[in-house]
């Protein structure tokens, strides 16, 4: 008996102290621990999440972001933008009154059940995608449904869009947005981006984001990861109305940095459309000054001959920098015939070797070198789990800062919070992984303690890291252009690369 009043008296105790933790976490450690140690019940636990690997990366990458020594002023962001009307798909779906068949992917929606099949498709991998919808009335009819959902949300969307409004949250930075801005976005738009009046419209662009969570059931159908569908009849955006707007405003704004998106939003249109508006990017962009670095963000896509053209019509050796996620990543590699192009899809986490593979295939074939005139020289790749940043050597600096930033706002914005919550995020990245499929790479294992990775690949320097990601995700829009801005803020090119 007097044992078990002994066990009791130490639970009632240890229960006390764990009270204490909780409702007094303000307390100093050191008064904790000797409270704790008094009773002789053993060494004292952590806080919540603070020993946890998940607490120990969010604790590194903090002491490890750093503004680097030189950084940017002004930054011109172009041109894809609309409104985002957000909402749950299967909600939408049930009151447009479909019911879910067998998944099937198109690579135009032309219809309410093309809409259903397609979005199957997806939410069954819990994949991104991103597809037009060529019937105008039709899509009219769903964005209206869509609009009037009462939990139905309306946010700044398109690549360029959010990749401003991200910069414009540093009040360092001037910020220029070209893109058809109509009077909702411009409502929308954070005041310290700067619209020229060519690039504003009478009538917003809105595109229907259809998300879904982790587990999320429709009938048989189960997501295993949160993600969303997107879809619109954007003929403005389409045909990259503003790109001649976004060049003509450079010289009076001046940038030091231009970051360019919109591309993927040509797959409505004709080949030979695609073929020509192409040329008059690359034109475009070599208008741009000698020294200003351009970064190009990609988007999902499904037309082989537009990435194909890409890839090979002068655009990449154009810009200096890229962003894009594993989706873009592979389909890039099959249609321009690169390594790994076998591959049909993603199986769960992309292989870190397989993905540093096509990374470093790229700029090796159409990175800047010096017997290639072209100026490409920093990838940023982003997928759920981790991000690998990869650039040619001599040209960019705090390239580790830069991956851990975008790694962690992939944390933060997805979960909503102002910092990394520990208890809201976890850890998915492979524990460890080999560095290279084709060649003899090496085996890494993943320490919390020390997030970033670095390897080198003759003249290429692979930074990884892995994604704190979030359980129970607020938003999932806009989180790869959230990505290439912060890793964009906080990376430095060297003048004259």
């Amino acid at each position: 008996m007097a044992l078990w009043r002994g066990s009791a008296y130490a639970g009632f105790l240890a229960l006390a102290v764990g009270c204490v933790f909780l409702l007094e976490p303000q307390l100093p450690g050191s008064a904790l621990r000797s409270l704790w140690s008094s009773l002789q019940l053993g060494p004292a636990p952590a806080p919540p999440g603070a020993g946890s690997p998940e607490g120990r990366l969010a604790a590194a990458w903090d002491a490890l972001i750093v503004r680097p020594a030189r950084r940017w002023r002004r930054v011109a962001v172009g041109v894809n933008a609309c409104v985002d009307v957000v909402l749950s798909g299967v909600k939408l779906l049930r009151a447009l009154g479909l019911s879910p068949g067998n998944g099937k992917d198109h690579s135009e929606l032309h219809s309410r059940n093309d809409l259903e099949e397609a979005f199957v498709h997806f939410m069954g991998k819990g994949a991104a995608a991103e597809r037009f919808f060529s019937d105008k009335e039709t899509f009219h009819d769903i964005a209206q449904i869509a609009s009037e959902f009462p939990e139905a949300q309306h946010y700044v969307g398109g690549n360029a869009a959010l990749i401003g409004q991200k910069f414009a949250a540093n009040s360092d930075l001037k910020v220029l947005l070209c893109g058809p801005v109509g009077p909702k976005l411009h409502e929308l738009l954070d005041d310290n981006v700067f619209v020229p009046p060519e690039s504003l419209q009478e009538v917003d662009e809105f595109h229907l984001i259809l998300e879904y969570q982790a587990g999320e059931e429709w009938d048989q159908l189960k997501a295993p990861h949160a993600n969303r569908f997107i879809f619109s009849h954007d003929l403005s955006n389409g045909a990259m109305n503003m790109l001649e707007v976004f060049v003509s405003s450079l010289e009076e704004f001046q940038p030091d940095l231009v970051v360019l998106s919109g591309l993927h939003m040509m797959e409505g249109h004709s080949k030979e459309f695609q073929r020509k508006r192409l040329l008059e990017v690359v034109t475009s962009i070599s208008d741009i000054p000698a020294g200003v670095p351009v970064h190009l963000e990609l988007a999902s896509m499904t037309n082989e001959e537009l990435m194909s053209s890409i890839v090979h019509q002068q655009v990449f050796p154009a810009v200096t920098s890229l962003g894009l996620n594993e989706q873009e990543l592979l389909f890039l590699s099959q249609s321009a015939s690169g390594p790994h192009s076998s591959l049909s899809s993603w199986n769960g986490v992309p292989d870190v070797g397989v993905v540093s593979d096509i990374l470093f295939w790229i700029l090796k074939e159409h990175g800047k070198s010096e017997s290639r005139a072209s100026d490409l020289s920093r990838i940023h790749f982003h997928t759920l789990a981790y991000h690998i940043l990869v650039t040619v050597d001599g040209h960019w600096a705090n390239q580790l800062a830069a991956v851990a930033a975008g790694a962690r706002v992939a944390g933060t914005q997805a979960c909503a919070t102002e910092t990394i919550d520990t208890r809201r995020v976890s850890l998915k990245a492979p524990h460890e992984f080999m560095t290279s499929r084709l060649e003899a790479g090496s085996r890494v294992v993943l320490n919390p303690s020390e997030p970033v990775v670095e390897w080198h690949r003759e003249g290429v320097s692979f930074h990884f890291t892995p994604v704190l990601v979030c359980k129970d995700p607020v938003r999932t829009v806009g989180l790869g252009d959230a990505i290439s801005a912060e890793g964009l803020f906080y990376s430095e090119v060297h003048p004259h690369s």
